[in-house]
């Protein structure tokens, strides 16, 4: 009979599927409107950087095969995002997004790669390559600090979607728990990271859901209030229809 971190494992992969796929609805909109606004490409390309070391981990690691599975399908799909993502981004955030994409995604890769295959062996390779998955695996899991505190700026959740925020939450509880029953440090310490990182955007989520809707308001008000109740023209007609003699 198989060992509950098994099953636990099967739904950490199905969930984490489903993370890589919770920006599909972000990428639509961007298709859409022929525009990445004012989305940033980082979490994606961090994304991307992850799933390669976790694949490379669950190939040289006996037992790992549930980890590379999935991080190979979300190779993938973030390579797809980020193809996307420099299609519709403007020229200057193409450029950044370009450069950042080569240097993470193809540099720091090639060259743990490289290093782990030359200088280590055996556990301790799997182990580096663990840790560097872990730390990278904080890294994506911090990304959307930045779009947090647009949040918090702007009191509007526009630029950070719902089911990345809740996917990072439940990936990183069910992967959490998955470390514990096989006792694996290095998956707990970055995926407890994500699952309390999660879980503070699911509550900036929650206190932040209507301030788009409270903004937009705001600003129609505002527009109401500086609009002038009767145009200069027709007020200049109406002075000189009251000079006109009788």
């Amino acid at each position: 009979m198989a060992e509950p971190s098994f099953f636990v494992g099967v739904i950490g992969n199905i969930i984490s599927i489903l993370m890589f796929l919770s920006p599909v609805p972000t990428f639509w909109k961007i298709k859409k409107h022929r525009s990445t606004e004012d989305f940033s490409s980082l979490p994606y390309i961090c994304t991307l950087l992850n799933c390669s070391l976790w694949t490379y981990y669950g190939i040289i690691k006996a037992g790992e095969y549930l980890v590379a599975t999935v991080n190979g399908f979300g190779i993938v799909v973030e390579t797809i995002y980020i193809i996307l993502f420099l299609i519709y981004a403007p020229k200057g955030v193409r450029a950044k997004a370009c450069i950042l994409a080569l240097l993470l995604d193809v540099g720091i890769l090639a060259a743990a790669i490289v290093i782990t295959q030359i200088a280590l062996h055996g556990e301790a390779r799997s182990g580096a390559v663990g840790i560097m998955g872990a730390g990278l695996n904080i890294v994506m899991y911090s990304s959307p600090l930045s779009v947090m505190k647009t949040v918090v700026t702007t009191k509007s959740v526009k630029y950070m979607p719902f089911f990345l925020s809740f996917f990072f939450f439940l990936n990183g509880g069910v992967w959490l728990l998955y470390a514990i029953l096989v006792r694996d440090v290095i998956l707990g310490v970055p995926n407890g990271t994500g699952f309390f990182l999660g879980a503070m955007q699911l509550g900036l989520y929650a206190i932040y859901r209507d301030g788009s809707k409270r903004v937009s308001n705001n600003r129609l008000e505002e527009g109401l209030q500086h609009e002038p109740l009767m145009s200069q023209s027709n007020n200049e007609s109406h002075q000189k229809e009251e000079e006109r003699p009788i």
